[in-house]
């Protein structure tokens, strides 16, 4: 469709990126689920 290796360095840039969001989310989530069990 577009031009493939403009495509791709997005893509590889956007992995990074991604990875570290959703790292940083499950961190998140899984404190604040530790945090309800300890608090009950």
């Amino acid at each position: 469709m577009s031009l493939p290796k403009q495509e791709d360095s997005f893509w590889k840039k956007y992995k990074k990126f991604a990875t570290t969001e959703i790292l940083m989310y499950l961190i998140m989530i899984i404190g604040i689920g530790l945090g309800l069990i300890i608090l009950s």
